[in-house]
């Protein structure tokens, strides 16, 4: 899974494990600002769906897509996907700040919408979107990649919803990335109102490990706090943060998330979570080990038994990833209900709100 990127272009891929048949499910992309679009359609076509269409208003960014998906045809227009009647969902990757508003005109038009993280920038938009979902019945799906489309958080997913910690106490979240070159950024990346703060943007997939974890349905915002300590030459950047949360159920969560991943290290982004539990802990190393090689991607749990390191590669498999998206877009909600990613994507907008602005 390691490689040697800024995390725009990481697009994992697994083996393919259909849960529909040929001609059954029928998607398109659109709007392929970031490059998780990329692991959203892999996903999607690994669980045995067609890709039927792609749309952007950059001729650049459809050619290089359509030369990694030839079945995807050029549209036109989003209104000429939207036409479509066999279209059941689109999956899109939108600047942030556009990812609401999309997925409201998306699911008005009566399809499902699967939207890169973050999915809003404010909680004016995260109400719209309810507001739709209410009155059209349609799913406003979320990619929280750390989770579901990394094989040692599935993995630990399995273990903690099969008691092997006891109950969970806390959760520890730590999501460093690279910056990379800020020449090859985006404008939007550098500005705030399009890319919503630290909290909101990759914050949000800690929120969601939090909650999942742990069982918690809400939780309070207890502190936050968000900095630019490193680049100054873009000063609505916000290169640091951190929040901590109480859940309703007596849980607690701290994240720190930043842009401070050092270039030497292989991988864009040297995630960790520690799991706590009353009969043991779970550590995840997603992307890399530094104490043992550079594959990343390790579950350890200590509990009861004593201290095991789990290997996780070959060992669950990508299929989870097809099976929790087109399951939950089927309504049997297996992984994820449609008020879990609500609820995730409301405890990092509040946290953003509530954080202090740090001076270095």
């Amino acid at each position: 899974m390691t490689q040697k990127s800024d995390g725009m272009s990481y697009a994992p891929q697994g083996k393919p494990s259909p849960v529909v048949k040929p001609g059954e499910f029928t998607f398109a992309a659109a709007h392929l600002d970031h490059g998780h679009i990329y692991g959203q359609c892999n996903g999607l076509l690994e669980a045995g769906a067609d890709l039927k269409w792609v749309y952007d208003p950059d001729p650049k960014k459809v050619e290089a897509f359509v030369a990694k998906y030839p079945q995807a045809k050029p549209a036109r227009s989003l209104d000429e996907i939207l036409a479509d009647g066999a279209v059941q969902l689109v999956a899109a990757a939108a600047v942030p700040c556009d990812r609401g508003p999309l997925g409201c005109r998306i699911m008005t038009a009566g399809k499902d919408y699967f939207t890169d993280k973050t999915p809003f920038t404010s909680l004016d938009q995260l109400d719209a979107a309810k507001a739709v979902v209410a009155r059209t019945g349609k799913k406003y799906a979320v990619y929280f990649s750390e989770r579901l489309h990394v094989e040692s958080a599935m993995f630990a997913t399995e273990l903690v919803a099969g008691g092997a910690i006891g109950k969970v106490v806390q959760v520890l979240g730590l999501g460093p990335h690279r910056i990379g070159n800020p020449a090859g950024r985006p404008a939007w990346f550098f500005e705030k109102a399009k890319y919503g703060g630290i909290l909101c943007d990759i914050g949000s997939h800690q929120f969601e490990q939090f909650l999942t974890f742990t069982g918690a349905t809400d939780a309070t915002v207890t502190q936050a706090a968000v900095g630019n300590f490193n680049n100054p030459a873009t000063p609505e950047l916000e290169d640091f943060g951190e929040a901590s949360l109480l859940g309703d159920n007596g849980t607690s969560n701290y994240i720190r998330v930043d842009w401070l991943n050092p270039a030497g290290l292989s991988t864009w982004g040297d995630g960790r979570m520690v799991i706590l539990g009353t009969k043991g802990y779970i550590e995840l190393r997603k992307y890399c080990d530094v104490g043992r090689d550079k594959t990343g991607d390790h579950v350890y749990i200590v509990d009861e038994k004593g201290e095991q390191h789990l290997e996780v590669a070959g060992k669950v498999g990508f299929k989870f990833f097809g099976q929790l998206i087109l399951d939950c877009l089927n309504r049997t909600e297996h992984a994820m209900t449609q008020a879990h990613a609500f609820k995730a994507a409301e405890l990092c907008l509040r946290a953003q709100a509530a954080a202090r602005r740090i001076t270095p």
